[in-house]
């Protein structure tokens, strides 16, 4: 099941809605238990098989947790074991077909499995595993009630494709948390201008990405650097969409989950990038991975090995697929390039060079995130930069395809900017001067808003059938 459906957005939310708030406040947990129910329905939609998967993995974090507390005798071996249980699972379900397929490529006499993905993996083993972590750092308690355990990774909102929740943001709200109409209307705002996001924006500009993928024998320059700008929005409107409705749902049951994103496209290097981009994921690896290795406190030798050892892990962890560990080793090249090579002129340059230079190179990573395969990277690579383009330069295909979705490409650009906090602010000053205007604006503004693009985006639910989303399959 997936937000942007008719099933969700008319079937399950509201049954779920009516079961959640019939009971008073005061029945905290009865209200988790209905959330709990319903969290785990909407994970077993794709398939009741996913309901042992998704209890495998709760079992395993709620007894490491336990055992590897403060005071336990054998909590460091309690907390390997929960990580390597953990990375088990999602080594089997994700890796293993592609580990098995290069195995027969280097003439082994190996099977693939067949393994189906389940949805969301990679996101609720992350989450799982740093409850565990976080509990044999002493930073959070160990969670005694196996039900707040399942919620806390089965929380339907970001079940599936986050962000990252760690258990210490909502640890408190999981056991006592507060309902009210104002976080619910904020929420309902929050989920409505996701929803636009994804449908009004995401879906429109992968169809230019989609047809320049796979025009592989008549690929031209143009239509090339149209279906990269393309899939650079759509990737931001389908992630930030999602993330934007998971905080918003989060929100109306009185869950208070970080910020996962906050406006990449401004960034001036790759590595501000990735302060902007995804940060839940960032900050895992930060904190789980890089930190641990000796982060920034060793030499520049061991500072690039662990810089190295990250992104090959993020790269892995977005795909079981060659271009991804591509895509990683980019990213690592990037960062690296700016922590000891160009990082001091990169910072004295003009603010404009400095944004170029980043657009440029996130554009290009994300050819090579997109891409299916090695072969379909060299082609995309070839035709951006004019080199034996099988199209030539030039193409009435992107000229069709620019007037064809001319509106989605133009509007997608004053969304990715922070217009709307500019414009908050300057109502919340002319209010304060004492301008009725601007306070009814501030007051009635967003929900008429947010009405216009539920209805604007299930319009196009009922009349499109195209309706992907990229991080359901990590």
């Amino acid at each position: 099941m997936v937000f942007s459906s008719m099933t969700f957005l008319f079937g399950f939310l509201p049954v779920l809605l009516a079961f959640y708030f019939l009971l008073p406040q005061r029945f905290r947990r009865g209200r988790n238990g209905v959330l709990l129910v319903f969290s785990l329905l909407f994970y077993a939609w794709g398939g009741l098989r996913l309901l042992g998967l998704m209890a495998v993995s709760i079992a395993v974090n709620y007894c490491g947790g336990l055992l590897a507390a403060p005071g336990r005798r054998f909590r460091r071996w309690a907390m390997w074991g929960a990580v390597a249980v953990n990375l088990a699972l999602l080594g089997w379900f994700k890796y293993a077909g592609f580990l098995a397929e290069n195995l027969v490529l280097l003439g082994l006499p190996v099977e693939p499995p067949e393994v189906t993905l389940p949805i969301g993996i990679s996101f609720f083993t992350f989450q799982g595993m740093s409850y565990v972590l976080d509990v044999y750092r002493g930073e959070a308690p160990a969670e005694r009630s196996p039900l707040r355990v399942a919620l806390y990774i089965a929380l339907f909102p970001q079940l599936v494709a986050g962000p990252i929740v760690r258990y210490t943001t909502v640890a408190g709200e999981i056991a006592s948390r507060r309902e009210t109409a104002g976080d619910a209307a904020d929420g309902g705002v929050r989920f409505c201008v996701g929803l636009a996001k994804k449908m009004l924006l995401a879906n429109a500009l992968g169809q230019v990405a989609d047809a320049a993928f796979r025009s592989r024998t008549v690929l031209s320059t143009a239509m090339a650097w149209l279906g990269a700008l393309a899939y650079t929005g759509q990737i931001y409107f389908d992630f930030s969409g999602y993330s934007d409705m998971a905080i918003g749902l989060g929100r109306v049951f009185g869950f208070h989950f970080l910020e996962n994103f906050n406006y990449p496209y401004l960034s001036r290097s790759a590595t501000e990038f990735w302060r902007r981009w995804h940060i839940s994921l960032s900050s895992w690896f930060r904190d789980y991975v890089y930190i641990p290795l000796g982060g920034s406190r060793c030499g520049p030798a061991r500072q690039a090995g662990n810089i190295l050892a990250v992104w090959l892990l993020t790269g892995l962890w977005h795909g079981a697929a060659w271009n991804f560990l591509l895509w990683g080793l980019y990213y690592a090249a990037l960062l690296l390039g700016e922590r000891f090579l160009w990082g001091r002129a990169l910072e004295r340059a003009p603010a404009a060079l400095r944004h170029g230079y980043a657009l440029f190179f996130i554009v290009v990573g994300w050819v090579l995130f997109r891409a299916e395969s090695l072969a379909d990277v060299s082609l995309m690579l070839r035709a951006l930069f004019g080199i034996s383009a099988p199209g030539g330069l030039g193409s009435g295909e992107a000229l069709y395809y620019f007037k064809e979705f001319r509106w989605e490409l133009l509007l997608a650009v004053p969304a990715a900017l922070p217009l709307k906090g500019l414009l908050e602010r300057r109502l919340n000053r002319r209010a304060r001067e004492g301008s009725r205007p601007a306070a009814a604006l501030l007051a009635w503004g967003p929900p008429a808003l947010a009405l216009a693009l539920l209805a604007l985006s299930a319009v196009k639910l009922v009349s499109s059938t195209f309706n992907p989303f990229i991080y359901f399959r990590f």
